[in-house]
């Protein structure tokens, strides 16, 4: 996803007011988490089970998207919770990923993500989104802040931490997983397929930087600094992961691929014969030797993305946004995609992170 200026204003919404929530709601809490290794704080959130105390709030309500309804900073729910990680795609934020965020906290884990310094929302260029490896560090930190401090240490099943990333959040979670890229198979990559969305981005000469569109240099993939790219971002802790429409398929080594020593689930979203070479991971399945793979009809990249509100569609188009965010299938609404969605990612975290303890 690579939101346009014109919608950043909106898409940096992050909580609202909303009246209305169901008994015992689903907490949530905005967090900073300092990394040791950049200078640089995290803004993370965390949604989790609660005893519904808090202050009702609606996570990513905006011009565009309908929010998803939480306790805000309510108290937690006694017991101890597998935590869900989550990683966000290009350009966009974790507020988009709120929709799933609840239904597995509700289903009883603990869910956290942050907003990706240089690839989120505002804040977006074509240098930082190759480095991976500053994306799957930014998760390790909130590991190890979550299960150190309280009051997230006492509710968090430290033997049982999964990892949810969309588009390059899914790349993320498969370098937490073991996977290892190849930065020679990606430029080939590029040059294979220069009409994909990331590869027009690296060459297009233009960033977001505190909200603002900025003209940058154009990136050579060249310039990548290899030996972090290439390095394993394996982090032990992690034990399952859910991968939907993960980026850099085609770069990851076939040998590390298979060596993924955790369950791991890939999602692809769309038909067959329709889903984007960038992110088509049927072969990256057969190779990880504890896979799932599933395949979503009727959908497309844009639909892990939260519900539009009515007329949403018709004014982005008005504003000359280019993608096809809030455009509807004839066959399938968003909430129906989701529904299926929410039922496969659930079930994979249920059957890996709890079944096991």
């Amino acid at each position: 996803m690579r939101p346009t200026l014109r919608l950043f204003a909106l898409l940096l919404a992050g909580i609202s007011s909303s009246p209305t929530l169901a008994a015992d709601p689903v907490g949530v809490r905005k967090i900073s988490v300092v990394s040791p290794e950049h200078d640089r704080a995290l803004a993370v959130t965390v949604w989790y089970p609660s005893k519904g105390d808090g202050e009702a709030t609606s996570i990513g309500d905006n011009r565009i998207f309908e929010g998803s309804p939480a306790s805000k900073n309510a108290s937690l729910e006694s017991g101890r919770f597998p935590l869900v990680l989550l990683s966000h795609g290009s350009g966009s934020r974790v507020e988009g990923m709120a929709w799933i965020a609840i239904r597995l906290a509700e289903a009883g884990f603990v869910v956290a993500g942050p907003n990706h310094p240089g690839t989120t929302s505002g804040d977006s260029t074509p240098a930082a989104t190759p480095k991976i490896w500053e994306r799957a560090q930014d998760l390790s930190d909130i590991v190890t802040a979550l299960t150190g401090e309280a009051p997230w240490k006492a509710a968090i099943d430290t033997e049982h931490i999964g990892v949810l990333g969309f588009s390059l959040g899914g790349s993320t979670a498969m370098e937490l997983a073991g996977a290892r890229a190849d930065l020679g198979a990606y430029k080939r990559y590029c040059e294979d397929y220069p009409a994909m969305m990331d590869c027009i981005w690296f060459r297009g000469g233009r960033g977001f930087a505190d909200g603002e569109q900025v003209t940058v240099k154009k990136l050579d993939l060249d310039s990548i600094d290899r030996g972090r790219f290439e390095r394993s971002n394996r982090d032990t802790r992690i034990t399952a992961a859910v991968m939907v429409d993960p980026g850099l398929a085609t770069a990851f080594t076939a040998g590390s691929v298979k060596a993924i020593d955790i369950p791991v689930t890939f999602i692809n979203l769309g038909s067959a014969g329709q889903i984007p070479v960038a992110v088509l991971s049927d072969a990256l399945a057969k190779q990880a030797p504890n896979a799932r793979y599933a395949q979503v009809n009727g959908a497309n990249h844009f639909s892990f993305l939260p519900d539009c509100k009515p007329g949403a569609a018709e004014f982005l188009k008005s504003v000359g946004e280019p993608d096809p965010i809030c455009d509807e299938n004839s066959s399938r609404t968003r909430a129906d995609i989701h529904r299926e969605l929410t039922g496969i990612i659930v079930s994979a975290f249920e059957q890996s992170l709890k079944a096991r303890r």
